[in-house]
């Protein structure tokens, strides 16, 4: 049963599943579709072509699906998609895509604490954790499992790879290689995240291999190509070092060393 409260204003053409609590004053436009069970909390607002999931919670004073901040908008019609069991807390803005027929992307079970921001025509996977007031510039990519720690900003274009760790206050001008820990102004490789792998339970063998992996890219003063070329030769029989090398050899902006 969906329970509305009295001071909302949801309009007729809005869809909302089963279960769906709206709060006091929450604002939902006409295009937006939410999720059974989800709860949007007072003074939320939910407006452009917005598809919420299920059980997700929207907290006071979130903005979610409002257009872009990108001056190169011209208008057209764009898209914001967030899956199921995310959690977006007191003052999150979420935008939609610059370019027409484009989308802005949160998955699931992912949690935007206090005063985050996600860019347009950014895309972050699942289970990923942003701390308060992380800030993601336009069209990145945080790839599931990646944590932000507050006060975080990462450069437009630049990709956060899978269960990476961004420590609090990082300037992120490059692309992070997944499985390892970043931190500073600007930011610096300081590590491998184990813990993160422990609590995935990814096994003994692959965490040493995505160690040797490390090593590699960051302790033997090699080029990126021989460094993926040398994971390839030792490691290949491992997904994680293969995700590791996969990703630098994508990245465009190089990567955080």
């Amino acid at each position: 049963m969906r329970v509305i409260h009295p001071t909302a204003i949801v309009d007729a053409r809005a869809e909302l599943g089963e279960d769906v609590e709206i709060g006091p004053y929450a604002v939902i436009g006409p295009h937006v579709r939410i999720g059974a069970g989800t709860r949007v909390m007072a003074h939320a607002v939910i407006d452009g072509h917005t598809t919420l999931g299920e059980r997700c919670e929207v907290f006071p004073m979130a903005s979610v699906g409002q257009k872009t901040q990108d001056l190169k908008y011209k208008g057209g019609v764009t898209y914001l998609e967030i899956g199921h069991d995310t959690v977006i807390r007191e003052f999150v803005t979420i935008n939609t895509a610059t370019n027409e027929g484009k989308k802005t992307v949160v998955g699931s079970h992912t949690l935007l604490m206090a005063y985050c921001h996600v860019a347009h025509e950014c895309i972050v996977g699942d289970h990923v954790i942003m701390a308060n007031v992380a800030t993601l510039a336009g069209d990145v990519i945080v790839e599931d499992y990646a944590v932000l720690g507050g006060m975080a900003g990462v450069h437009q274009f630049c990709r956060i790879g899978r269960m990476a760790m961004v420590g609090a206050c990082t300037k992120v001008v490059q692309d992070v290689v997944p499985y390892t820990i970043v931190d500073g102004n600007p930011a610096a490789a300081c590590g491998v995240n184990r813990v993160r792998m422990q609590r995935q339970q990814v096994g003994e063998e692959n965490q040493r291999a995505v160690m040797e992996a490390y090593k590699l890219l960051f302790r033997q003063q090699l080029k990126a190509k021989e460094a993926v070329a040398r994971i390839r030769a030792e490691l290949g029989g491992y997904a994680e070092a293969e995700h590791m090398a996969a990703f630098v050899e994508r990245s465009e902006r190089g990567i955080v060393r």
